[in-house]
């Protein structure tokens, strides 16, 4: 798994990247009460804008972590949106990138550097 800056992660497989909020994210967030998922099939670029959360605190833009097209959305999150909260770095993810440019993951934090970031 890899991190931004601006606490997303990335997990990539097979040139599929499943992108999500950290939890520390979500703590700072509180209860996410509304995601708005980008559309299956649009092209986005690192660092663009791909979602937003809102939560009783906040409204928060989550950010692509990598660029290629969104394969897929986490569809559960319309029915179960509790699971940003409770499960952020695994069921809570927000959806799925086929990578443009692999070479972009070595630009991200690996898990050391960003709880360093968290210090």
């Amino acid at each position: 798994m890899k991190f931004t800056h601006s606490h997303e992660w990335v997990h990539v497989e097979n040139g599929i990247g499943t992108v999500g909020i950290t939890d520390y994210a979500q703590k700072e967030l509180g209860e996410v009460v509304y995601v708005e998922l980008p559309r299956v099939g649009k092209h986005v670029r690192a660092g663009e804008e791909i979602a937003v959360l809102e939560s009783t605190k906040a409204a928060a833009d989550i950010y692509a972590p990598v660029s290629g097209e969104v394969m897929e959305i986490n569809q559960k999150l319309g029915d179960f949106i509790h699971y940003v909260n409770a499960s952020a770095e695994k069921e809570g993810w927000l959806c799925k990138i086929r990578l443009s440019n692999q070479s972009e993951i070595e630009q991200l934090l690996d898990a050391p550097s960003y709880a360093k970031l968290l210090q």
